[in-house]
């Protein structure tokens, strides 16, 4: 089972891995709708961060694909 503090720290993880490698990516994160909550207080749940994980994981792959390194 999945903990919350588990996927909080995936979340770091991967996006710390975007700040550092992918700096231009991480510029256009701030940007994307889903991280902008709509809700003053909005209800967090593991299953809402580990759909946020998954967004975070096909944005990089995506990425990493359509902008292959020279």
């Amino acid at each position: 089972m999945k903990t919350f503090q588990k996927s909080i720290n995936k979340i770091v993880k991967i996006t710390n891995n975007i700040e550092v490698n992918y700096p231009e990516l991480y510029a256009i994160l701030d940007e994307t709708p889903m991280t902008i909550p709509s809700e003053i207080h909005p209800h967090m749940d593991i299953a809402i961060l580990e759909d946020y994980l998954d967004s975070l994981k096909q944005i990089l792959d995506h990425y990493i694909k359509n902008h292959p390194t020279t």
